[in-house]
């Protein structure tokens, strides 16, 4: 049990911790969240992809000030009551067995009101955030295309719509990794092709029912047919066998030459 020497010297700590926190909070306007939003120590305007650095440092600025306000307001509660069990007569009793708590223990950890079994603070917490149920794996709950080979607007092209529109990539961060062509390209995968399949797709069209084919040259179409010449071949996947050369065609000969001619025009 402990004695009035003791319990006056524990109460009078207290008291002192109590003081150096409420004060150090009124100081800092409780780790300033009592300001309105970061954007008025930084000065900007958006939050849309400007800086989009100097927001991540302030938005992690920001997750520690939460962090540390709420340590020193759970630190306040665990201080005032140890003084309410003062007041009532309990302190130095672990309220969950009953037991006498170590003046040992109390000496070191004055605000606690349980015994060294019994401290919540032993528990490791497994709960994790509501919102990774969503978030998991990496482009959400979708899994990735290279996985399956899907082909069905999933997580990761909303990442790289997003991304089209500027992310804080460098060319510098794909140098090793991979050669982009153009600065705005500068994102995971911005290859991948968006809205198509195959790449003449771009240029390639036929009527309602399927027939006159038609190639419609633009830039796509002239980079294709670059890629083809280089590899010396008649398709992405290869030349095609002789009897699926013109696999595009109707009935009469003629009409599947001129579709051909057009094609390689």
């Amino acid at each position: 049990m402990l004695s009035s020497a003791q319990l006056e010297q524990l109460r009078t700590r207290l008291l002192e911790e109590r003081a150096n926190l409420e004060g150090h909070l009124e100081r800092n306007d409780e780790f300033g969240l009592q300001r309105g939003h970061a954007h008025e120590s930084m000065g900007e305007l958006s939050s849309y992809d400007n800086h989009p650095a100097d927001e991540a440092t302030e938005l992690y600025e920001r997750e520690k000030d939460i962090a540390l306000n709420e340590h020193y307001n759970n630190q306040l509660d665990n201080i005032n009551r140890a003084l309410e069990a003062i007041a009532h007569g309990n302190y130095g009793k672990c309220q969950v067995c009953g037991k006498e708590i170590p003046f040992e223990r109390l000496e070191a950890l004055p605000d606690t009101t349980y015994c060294k079994e019994h401290s919540p603070d032993t528990v490791t917490s497994h709960t994790r955030p509501v919102e990774e149920g969503v978030l998991m794996p990496p482009f959400g709950k979708f899994d990735k295309d290279e996985e399956d080979e899907s082909v069905s607007y999933d997580a990761e092209d909303a990442w790289q719509e997003v991304a089209s529109y500027g992310t804080s990539e460098t060319p510098s961060d794909f140098a090793f990794t991979d050669e982009k062509d153009h600065y705005n390209d500068d994102y995971i995968e911005s290859e991948d092709p968006v809205g198509y399949v195959e790449d003449y797709e771009n240029f390639v069209g036929v009527d309602m029912y399927g027939n006159n084919v038609t190639v419609y040259p633009n830039g796509q179409h002239r980079k294709y047919e670059d890629e083809l010449d280089e590899e010396g071949i008649m398709t992405p996947f290869g030349d095609l066998p002789a009897f699926e050369h013109d696999p595009y065609v109707d009935d009469d000969p003629d009409d599947g030459l001129q579709d051909r001619h057009s094609y390689e025009k």
